[in-house]
C-alpha cells in the first residue's frame, strides 16, 4: 500500500542540513514497514536495527558514543558496510536503549552525512519517564492510520483520487461509489493490518477479528509498559471513550470514567494514552483567534481514539450496520463521523486543528482550523442532516472569511464565505489548506 508520508521522507533525505529523523506513532500504524519501504525504494542498502534486542545492542552504545565507532560496529552487526551516500540506517523501538537516543545528538553534530531514521511506538511515554533526549538535534515526523485518501488508493482508486485532487468537483457519477467506500472506511478504519485484510478478503468479520486483536494488544501494553499505579486508571479511561463520545456534548467528563473520579486522579492516565499515540485530544478555546493554542482551555477537552475502525469495534457496533443506509454516519449521535473528521484533520501537522468552540448559549463548533493567520470554523454533521444553528451563531459573532460545513450533502461553494463539502472530499480540502 502507498503511504503519503513517504514524500515527506524523501524531502528529509534531500535536505542539506539533515538531522536524524524520528518517526512517531502508535503501535501497529506501520512505522517499521514504512521505513523499510523507504529504504528499499530510495537507498541502495538498509541497515535495520531493532532495539528490543537489548542485550546484544546496548554494548554498541557504551563508552563515549564516538560516531565512527558506532558506525563500524553497526556495519558488522548488519553484515554490510554502511555508506553515508547509499545506506539508510533504521533504529526501531529506539526508546528501548536510551544511549541510542543520546547518540543522535552526536550524529547531528559530527556526522550529519549519515541518514538515520528512528521509530518509537512508546517514545513519548519513555520521555515522560525521564529518558534523556537530544533536544534540537532531531527532526520529527508523525504517522497515523491510513487516511481515507490512502484507503481509496489501497482499494485501487488512484485515478479517482487524482481526478479529485486536480480540483474536479463534477462528481455526480462517483458519489455513490465514494459514499459506499466511506462507509467501508468507517467499518475498516485505517490500521494497516485491518486494511490489508479487507483488501484481501472483503470480509468485515475477518476485519473485526483483526481489530479486536489490535485492541487487545493495546490493552496488554497498559500492563506491560505503564507504571503499576496507572494501569487500572488507564483501563477505566480507555473503556469510557465510547460513553464519552455517545453524549450530545462530547466534552470529557471524569465522572463517566468512574463515579466520583477527579481530574487530578486521571490526568496521568490520559497523558499516558496520548503519549502512546492511542488517543487524540481536542481542546475548547475561550476565544477563536490566532494562535489558537494561546486560548485553549486545558481543562475542557474531548477525547477520540486514533482510528475510526477501532472505535467502531470498541463500541461493539456490528459491521452489518453498513447495510442500513446512512445510519452508520449517525451512530452514537454522529460520534463515528466526528472521529473520522478528527483523524483526517490530524494528518496535516501544519494545519492547527485540535480545537473546538462553545458559546454560553450552548452553540458548539466541532473543529476550529488555523493556518497561523486565520481561524476557520468547521461544523460536521452525520448523514444528510444540516442544522447549522451553531455555525450561524459563530458567523454572526465573529464574521470569519471562510466557514466550512461537512456532511453527505453535495459540494457547494456558491457562497464564497461558506463551503459545503462532503465528508468523502475532506482529503482534498485538507490538501489545499495544508
Amino acid at each position: 500500500m502507498e503511504r503519503l508520508v513517504i514524500e515527506q521522507l524523501k524531502t528529509w533525505r534531500d535536505k542539506k542540513e539533515r538531522k536524524p529523523l524520528i518517526l512517531r506513532g502508535a503501535r501497529q500504524v506501520g512505522k517499521t514497514w514504512l521505513l523499510k519501504e523507504f529504504g528499499k525504494t530510495c537507498f541502495k542498502n538498509v541497515c535495520y536495527v531493532n532495539f528490543e534486542q537489548k542485550a546484544q545492542l546496548s554494548k554498541i552504545f557504551e563508552g563515549d558514543l564516538s560516531t565512527n565507532d558506532i558506525i563500524d560496529k553497526l556495519s558488522v552487526y548488519c553484515g554490510k558496510r554502511i555508506n553515508p551516500e547509499t545506506t539508510l540506517i533504521i533504529f526501531d523501538e529506539v526508546q528501548e536503549i536510551p544511549r541510542a537516543l543520546t547518540s543522535l545528538k552526536y550524529f547531528a553534530e559530527e556526522a550529519p552525512q549519515y541518514a538515520i531514521c528512528c521509530a518509537g511506538s512508546l517514545l513519548g511515554v519513555a520521555l515522560h519517564e525521564g529518558t534523556s533526549f537530544p533536544v534540537g538535534k532531531v527532526d520529527f515526523l508523525d504517522l497515523y492510520p491510513l487516511s481515507f485518501q490512502e484507503f481509496l488508493m489501497a482499494s485501487g482508486e488512484e485515478m479517482l483520487v487524482d481526478y479529485i485532487l486536480k480540483g474536479k468537483r463534477d462528481l455526480e457519477p462517483f458519489i455513490e461509489k465514494l459514499t459506499n467506500m466511506l462507509k467501508q472506511y468507517f467499518i475498516v478504519g485505517g490500521m494497516p493490518a485491518a486494511v490489508n485484510t479487507w483488501i484481501a478478503t472483503h470480509d468485515y468479520f475477518a476485519v473485526d477479528d483483526i481489530q479486536r486483536n489490535l485492541i487487545s494488544a493495546y490493552q496488554n501494553d497498559f500492563s506491560k509498559h505503564a507504571p503499576k499505579s496507572l494501569v487500572e486508571k488507564i483501563r477505566y479511561v480507555w473503556d469510557s471513550i465510547p460513553t464519552q463520545l455517545a453524549k450530545e456534548n462530547k466534552k470529557f467528563v471524569y465522572g463517566l470514567v468512574r463515579e466520583g473520579a477527579r481530574a487530578r486522579e486521571y490526568e496521568d492516565a490520559l497523558m499516558w494514552l496520548s503519549d502512546a499515540g492511542e488517543i487524540l485530544r481536542t481542546y475548547n478555546v475561550t476565544k477563536p483567534d490566532v494562535p489558537l493554542k494561546a486560548y485553549a482551555d486545558l481543562k475542557a477537552f474531548k477525547v477520540y481514539l486514533l482510528d475510526v475502525g477501532l472505535l467502531r469495534c470498541l463500541c461493539n457496533l456490528s459491521p452489518k450496520v453498513i447495510l442500513d443506509g446512512s445510519r452508520i454516519f449517525e451512530e452514537f449521535k454522529g460520534a463515528l463521523t466526528e472521529q473520522y473528521v478528527c483523524q483526517e484533520l490530524h494528518t496535516v501537522p501544519r494545519l492547527q486543528s485540535g480545537y473546538y468552540w462553545t458559546s454560553q448559549s450552548r452553540a458548539e463548533i466541532d473543529f476550529l482550523l488555523s493556518d497561523g493567520l486565520n481561524v476557520i470554523p468547521m461544523e460536521c454533521k452525520a448523514g444528510f442532516t444540516m442544522n447549522a444553528k451553531s455555525l450561524k451563531s459563530y458567523r454572526d459573532k465573529y464574521a470569519p472569511s471562510l466557514s466550512i460545513r461537512t456532511s453527505l450533502k453535495p459540494y457547494d461553494h456558491s457562497d464564497s464565505a461558506l463551503l459545503n463539502i462532503p465528508l468523502y472530499l475532506l482529503f482534498a480540502l485538507i490538501t489545499e489548506l495544508g
